[in-house]
């Protein structure tokens, strides 16, 4: 199993609706880093296709991975290795074919309860278990624009809580997504 997550700056929405490229955040890149790293994942793409948002990232892994981060904290260091900045969600499954000699499948996330064919975790869980080369991508801002998640392979089922309240940060709901498709115990929990 070759599996990698994504983490879309562009095209995302705003509250407004309206297509932007959003911030990358330090939290962002640390916890989602991390969140590979004990999933497996063979890679962490931070898809943004501004410049200076590049760079910011870049040199937030660069004091983990060569500056006086990589000597304070080895562990934060392997997480970051993870890291590639990337502008497009194109150049980074163009590197994932690359080097793997398939096409990834595109697993999208979205919290939008809608009447798009979404298909269950369940599902998902064999997917990722299966010999397939798989990619999770994961959105910012208030979501993966919709022509985007257009051409995704499959779109995962929202994550739901217990109240109305519906708006996870990215780095929780990946957590919890990535836990359920590949943690055992979650397995269990569902017999």
């Amino acid at each position: 199993m070759a599996f990698y997550i994504g983490l879309l700056h562009y095209p995302v929405y705003n509250k407004r609706g309206e297509i932007i490229a959003s911030a990358i955040t330090n939290l962002d890149l640390h916890d989602l880093a991390r969140l590979a790293k004990t999933y497996g994942a063979k890679r962490f793409y931070v898809i943004n296709p501004l410049r200076d948002q590049q760079e910011l990232a870049k040199r937030i892994c660069r004091h983990w991975l060569r500056g006086y981060g990589a000597r304070y904290n080895t562990d934060r260091q392997k997480a970051m290795s993870l890291i590639s900045v990337v502008p497009t969600l194109e150049s980074c499954m163009a590197e994932i074919q690359g080097g793997e000699g398939e096409r990834p499948t595109l697993l999208a996330t979205d919290a939008r309860k809608d009447k798009r064919q979404k298909i269950s975790y369940d599902l998902a869980r064999e997917i990722v278990n299966s010999n397939r080369v798989v990619m999770v991508l994961f959105g910012t801002a208030w979501g993966i624009a919709k022509e985007l998640i257009g051409k995704a392979d499959y779109l995962l089922e929202p994550i739901i809580g217990i109240s109305d309240y519906n708006h996870l940060s990215v780095r929780t709901a990946a957590a919890i997504t990535l836990d359920r498709l590949f943690s055992p115990a979650y397995k269990a929990l569902k017999r």
